[in-house]
């Protein structure tokens, strides 16, 4: 089944004449975890140099009907470059491709009286990858999966991609919604065999209320959270490739956000393409500068003592921020900060791409502003923005639902030809994922804690940029390129739980099970 994304997120259900048939899209009208939203005023304005140092000003944007084609002004011609092209082709990926049919022993969905309901929680990507779990839950389980609830109201429309894996519902039917439900936090990282135990659910359940000693038979289990619910690794390759299923063929963004962020012909020039179509190629830059995530981190590197306090008071303030004590320096060093936007420029150019080269930025409002960035665009003047590429009506929609303008920056940022985050974090892992299932589409994952050295050795005049940091840097950055490996385990030496939080997430690196060579799984 496909399932459809507004605002962000939309789920999935099957499509008929029965209960399993229901239609179903997704509107979230704000974000649920990030607090900044892209400032037009901040970034109404902005110069692109092309290869000879001429710049463009950026025109405003004109008002269009909705027959008109939008064409952006504002990217440089595209030109012919003498540039490295391994600095944008794909790493060499040995014949591997997509693999999420289920193998002849996987067992399909079969009828029940059992339901599963649930609310997601997180951001746009936790939601997402939550889902996901939970499809493969409910299949484990041999539940019905009632349309999973949000923290906004839901719009739902019809899509059928599922419908072999898991009975999907809009509503409870009545006789089912007035009767008694067990609520369950179901351990984070777990696996079959803790979800086949979650069974006895279903058997008799002692209710809360009087009489105390009173058994009913439960129907109905809410789940209070979604996301990493099941373990990463050692689970049945068949549950895997569910996973994969509901997260790449059957999540899908809604059609109001796919037709902005992807090509697509019934629609017209939309983002992607119009990046395409005037720069070539191009970077998605997830950069991680906004002012909940330094606040959040405590990293503090290079802002002023009054930014610094702000930062400080906010997270005082922020009252599921459980660690409020951070030493800025110690985060930096251990590579735990986001790059700023000089340290990324550096970066970039110590990789070796040209000024020339056009750079989406995936972001929210970049704390500092154009003054923050100055010192990126000195380096590679040519940063595009949403506003750049989408009229104001396109884009109406989409200001102030920071949950929307993600869901565009993943579709442009998976769509990419390099994408490089600037922090780790759910959205730079699920970007990871996806590029990897697509054929190992180049991804430049920096090395912060090395390159923090290098940085401090700049600034303290013991090295330039120039020749000499650019093979460090590409010498610290060879296998860091997105090329294909196997998903990593737990860090040596931790025991217990605590090594599931050290693990490779599944959804930052579905190989192997999702990701075959030609002569392991051949799929049309």
């Amino acid at each position: 089944m496909e399932m459809k994304f507004e605002a962000g997120l939309g789920f999935f259900t099957e499509i008929g004449r029965d209960d399993r048939n229901a239609a179903f899209e997704h509107s979230l009208k704000n974000a649920s975890f990030f607090t900044g939203t892209l400032s037009k005023s901040n970034f109404r304005s902005r110069n692109i140099q092309t290869d000879d140092g001429q710049t463009q000003h950026q025109q405003q944007h004109r008002d269009l009907n909705d027959s008109e084609e939008f064409s952006p002004p504002y990217l440089p011609p595209r030109k012919k470059s003498n540039e490295n092209t391994q600095l944008w082709t794909p790493p060499f990926s040995f014949g591997l491709h997509p693999c999420v049919k289920p193998t002849p022993k996987y067992k399909e969905a079969a009828e029940s009286d059992h339901y599963i309901t649930v609310r997601s929680n997180g951001g746009l990507n936790q939601m997402r990858t939550g889902i996901a779990d939970i499809v493969s839950v409910a299949h484990i389980m041999n539940a019905t999966l009632v349309i999973p609830e949000l923290d906004k109201r839901s719009f739902w429309q019809d899509s059928r991609s599922l419908r072999r894996d898991v009975k999907i519902i809009k509503k409870l039917p009545k006789e089912v919604e007035s009767l008694p439900r067990a609520r369950k936090h179901f351990t984070s990282w777990s696996s079959v065999g803790y979800y086949e135990e979650m069974t006895h659910l279903w058997k008799e359940y002692k209710l809360c209320c009087e009489p105390l000693t009173e058994l009913t038979t439960i129907q109905v289990i809410h789940v209070a959270k979604s996301d990493s619910r099941l373990a990463n690794n050692d689970l049945p390759i068949d549950i895997q490739r569910l996973r994969c299923r509901a997260l790449y063929r059957g999540l899908r963004f809604s059609p109001a956000i796919e037709s902005l962020g992807q090509a697509n012909p019934r629609f017209g020039s939309k983002l992607v393409e119009r990046l395409k179509s005037r720069a070539g190629r191009y970077i998605a830059l997830h950069l991680r500068y906004e002012k909940d995530m330094l606040a959040f981190t405590g990293c503090t590197y290079g802002l002023t003592d009054a930014e610094s306090e702000e930062l400080r008071a906010m997270r005082e303030s922020t009252s599921h921020w459980k660690i409020k004590s951070i030493n800025s320096t110690e985060q930096r060093t251990e590579g735990l900060c986001p790059l700023t936007p000089k340290e990324v420029g550096i970066f970039l150019k110590g990789l070796g791409y040209p000024q020339s080269t056009v750079i989406y930025i995936a972001a929210g409002e970049i704390y500092g502003g154009d003054d923050r960035l100055s010192e990126l665009k000195s380096r590679f003047p040519n940063l595009v923005f949403k506003e750049m590429l989408a009229a104001e009506e396109e884009l109406k929609g989409f200001t102030g639902h920071a949950t929307k303008t993600a869901a565009l920056d993943y579709i442009i940022s998976v769509e990419s030809d390099v994408f490089v985050p600037s922090h780790s974090g759910n959205m730079a892992r699920a970007v990871e994922g996806h590029r990897r299932f697509l054929g190992h589409r180049r991804t430049i994952t920096p090395d912060r804690k090395g390159l923090v050295k290098l940085f401090n050795k700049v600034e303290r005049g013991q090295l330039k940029e120039g020749a000499k940091l650019s093979s460090l840097v590409k010498q610290m950055h060879q296998a860091r390129q997105g090329a294909p490996r196997r998903r990593k385990g737990p860090a040596q030496g931790i025991k217990g739980r605590a090594r599931f939080r050290t693990e490779e997430a599944f959804y930052e690196n579905p190989y192997p099970e999702c990701i075959c060579s030609s002569k392991d799984h051949k799929e049309p």
